[in-house]
């Protein structure tokens, strides 16, 4: 079905006997089984449905852990001074805070840094690793990168400075040539949890640690920054991550946290914290400083429990974060989003001369959500190019890039398979288009454009006791998307046009039934065009929400699309 703004939708399948077969397992009722089954959930995720269980650590008895684990041990027996390398982004600054959080509560010599997006560029370079080594480290802890920094590592090395990777990126042989590395993307038997994120790692590393040198810090109290760093990594929220979305939000007192607290408070929020709080307020504020030249600032905040330093910052990431909006909001205006849609090719390359570095992987964000492909936005970087990539669930960028990499298509660049990052000569770039193209085609990777419901429901279903079967599947996230509906024949009786931005609605069924309805950032765009002015039955594609409005909870339908 092609909808008004020429997305094409089509309803998820599922097997009919699949479905009655859960009923009768799980005793689920008809919508549960459908999304569980369209989402192909395993055992323990069916299970995790309506019962509790304990995280418990994977990596008990991994060699790569423990012979990580050695080697940091030694280097606190005999109270070496230890660097951690984090990142600029989220996880990186939640890994880094969580060795901070560990190292100074067993008052161990340590400094940390965070790379600056411009002067430094991304991970563990070869010119970044000699201004470190200025402060006399005998351990270097790379956390969120190093698994591409084969040159650095040879320095170290020449140096006589040990040095451990903890990372999540594309890694390929040759291995740089470190005292360890924990990977899942190595060739190793612990690929299966290539969907965790650096702070996931590193939270399960400091849980062994800390059990084998008998540290009293309860590292579980932080598995909150893990759900964070994991939301804002565009992890999926399946399997293990799953559990540790639902252990760390159940868990989570916001009064123990201040730098949640103060964040929460400074945003007038009094909700208890949920998915969309990590992906959509708390992230954009801790990444801005990455962005706009303050890389420190998060890393800052989360390792801190000194209210002035957390109010400070809070309120300078939150000033950010608005001069972000702002910028990214002008970014978009001079995208010729229709030119793109002609042009109609398996992967969007932008390059845009003036764009600001730490906006590129936002606009490339946005625009992979919008035309639901994979994007990659490149600017200007002094005599370089740098770009950012965003894709979809059925591409490896990360792959990618680093297959451009050993092609010599590119200077230098990593990711994972939802997001990477690189560096390129200038007279490149028609070169890295062309190949990252073909390199979509070779891998066979599907161009499923298509846009997908959940299934189509009567307006009556819009009520507390089908939202509260929704919920049984939460949290929503990457690879647990929230559900979408088709509800047919409804037509607008009411609407009303909020900070001329977002459209709010009544919509009135055939029946009679009425929907509170909310259509955001539709002002402008043919959704929005067809909500105000279009006087027929419509059938509107939306997701069900719980809007809170002065302390009163109340059912909302968000509009995603329209069928005529």
């Amino acid at each position: 079905m092609i909808s008004v703004s020429g997305k094409n939708w089509k309803q998820k399948k599922t097997n009919k006997n699949s479905i009655e077969k859960l009923k009768q397992d799980y005793n689920f009722s008809d919508i549960l089984s459908r999304l569980a089954i369209s989402r192909k959930f395993d055992e323990t995720e069916l299970s995790s449905i309506n019962n509790s269980f304990d995280l418990n650590n994977p990596f008990l008895k991994n060699n790569d852990f423990e012979k990580s684990i050695e080697l940091v041990t030694e280097a606190i027996k005999k109270k070496e001074n230890i660097c951690i390398l984090g990142d600029y982004d989220v996880d990186g600054s939640a890994a880094t805070s969580l060795f901070i959080r560990f190292f100074q509560s067993i008052k161990q010599p340590f400094f940390y840094y965070i790379p600056d997006r411009e002067k430094d560029g991304y991970g563990a370079t070869k010119k970044l690793v000699k201004k470190l080594i200025l402060k006399k480290p005998k351990l270097i802890i790379m956390v969120d990168c190093g698994s591409t920094s084969n040159e650095a590592i040879d320095f170290l090395n020449i140096n006589k400075i040990k040095s451990l990777i903890i990372d999540h990126h594309e890694i390929n042989k040759p291995f740089p040539r470190a005292n360890s590395i924990i990977n899942p993307k190595k060739d190793n038997d612990y690929k299966e949890y290539d969907y965790f994120c650096a702070t996931t790692l590193v939270y399960f590393f400091l849980d062994l640690l800390s059990k084998k040198i008998k540290s009293k810090i309860k590292i579980s109290d932080y598995l909150i920054y893990v759900l964070l760093a994991t939301v804002c990594d565009v992890m999926p929220l399946r399997k293990l991550n799953r559990l540790i979305a639902i252990n760390g939000l159940k868990n989570f007192d916001i009064n123990k946290n201040i730098a949640f607290k103060e964040l929460f408070n400074l945003n007038n929020k009094k909700n208890k914290l949920n998915i969309t709080d990590l992906g959509y307020l708390i992230g954009p504020i801790l990444n801005a400083g990455g962005r706009l030249g303050k890389s420190t600032y998060a890393s800052e905040l989360l390792s801190s429990d000194n209210l002035k330093i957390v109010n400070t910052r809070s309120n300078e990431l939150i000033k950010l974060n608005n001069k972000r909006k702002v910028i990214e909001t002008l970014i978009l205006d001079e995208i010729d989003f229709q030119k793109i849609e002609r042009e109609n090719k398996d992967i969007v390359v932008y390059y845009s001369p003036n764009i600001n570095e730490g906006l590129i992987g936002i606009i490339a964000a946005r625009l992979k959500d919008y035309f639901n492909k994979p994007c990659v936005v490149i600017t200007n970087s002094n005599n370089l190019l740098k770009g950012s990539a965003r894709s979809v669930f059925n591409y490896n960028i990360g792959r990618a890039i680093k297959n451009s990499l050993d092609n010599n298509i590119i200077i230098s660049g990593g990711g994972h398979n939802a997001a990477a990052g690189f560096t390129l000569q200038k007279n490149n770039l028609k070169d890295f288009e062309s190949f990252i193209l073909k390199d979509f085609v070779n891998t066979g990777s599907l161009r499923d454009n298509f846009f997908s419901y959940d299934a189509e429901v009567s307006s009556l279903a819009f009520n507390l006791d089908f939202y509260t079967e929704i919920k049984k599947i939460e949290p929503f996230g990457t690879g647990n998307s929230t559900p979408t509906f088709l509800l047919k024949d409804l037509k607008v009786i009411k609407s009303t046009i909020l900070k001329n931005k977002h459209i709010s609605l009544i919509l009135k069924s055939k029946t009679g039934f009425s929907i509170k309805s909310i259509a955001f950032n539709s002002i402008n765009n043919t959704v929005g065009e067809y909500l105000l002015n279009y006087k027929k039955t419509l059938n509107v594609l939306g997701q069900i929400n719980e809007n809170i409005w002065n302390n009163k909870k109340t059912l909302q339908l968000t509009i995603r699309d329209i069928i005529l």
